[in-house]
């Protein structure tokens, strides 16, 4: 397996209504993108955070697990892929979340999974397990993070994008 960093978004002062990565070639077998976030939503401690591929907010859906420590929930939806803290949260702590997309060049649906935990110094932090599906058969040249509800990702919020190609031996890395 090889993994290769393609790009890293870091936003910048103003904040990022968006963190977007364009122009994926699809000269590898699957995408890693990790991301460290944090939103400007006001009046709450928590808000969401949404993916999209090729400008597509369509087609979407998920099953997730979430977990609290002292509770835990399943759900349905389209396009969430985990809570991040919001400006009444603890300050300076940003939430981490994984998403791997295998076969994101191939001609099937685009499956993808996520491992997302919010970061709270207080009684509620959130850690979700999502399993979702893009029910498009087009090849992802392009994919974008927003926040559900603020308005922004603050500074600091970063995005990295890998490649990941499978091995020698001819396996796929899952």
């Amino acid at each position: 397996m090889t993994l290769s960093l393609v790009s890293t978004v870091t936003v910048g002062a103003g904040g990022a209504a968006s963190i977007n990565f364009t122009g994926i070639a699809g000269t590898a077998t699957d995408l890693l993108v990790v991301c460290s976030l944090r939103s400007n939503r006001s009046s709450v401690a928590e808000d969401g955070s949404l993916i999209s591929f090729n400008s597509s907010t369509s087609s979407f859906a998920y099953r997730a697990l979430r977990g609290s420590g002292s509770s835990a929930t399943s759900f349905t939806g389209t396009r969430l892929i985990g809570d991040v803290p919001a400006s009444t949260a603890t300050s300076n702590t940003f939430a981490n979340q994984t998403i791997y997309i295998p076969n994101y060049a191939g001609s099937a649906n685009k499956s993808y999974s996520v491992d997302s935990v919010s970061e709270n110094n207080a009684t509620a932090a959130w850690q979700y397990l999502i399993a979702g599906l893009w029910s498009n058969t087009s090849a992802i040249t392009s994919l974008s993070i927003t926040p559900e509800v603020g308005s922004a990702f603050v500074q600091y919020s970063t995005i990295s994008l890998y490649t990941v190609t499978k091995g020698s031996g001819g396996a796929s890395v899952a």
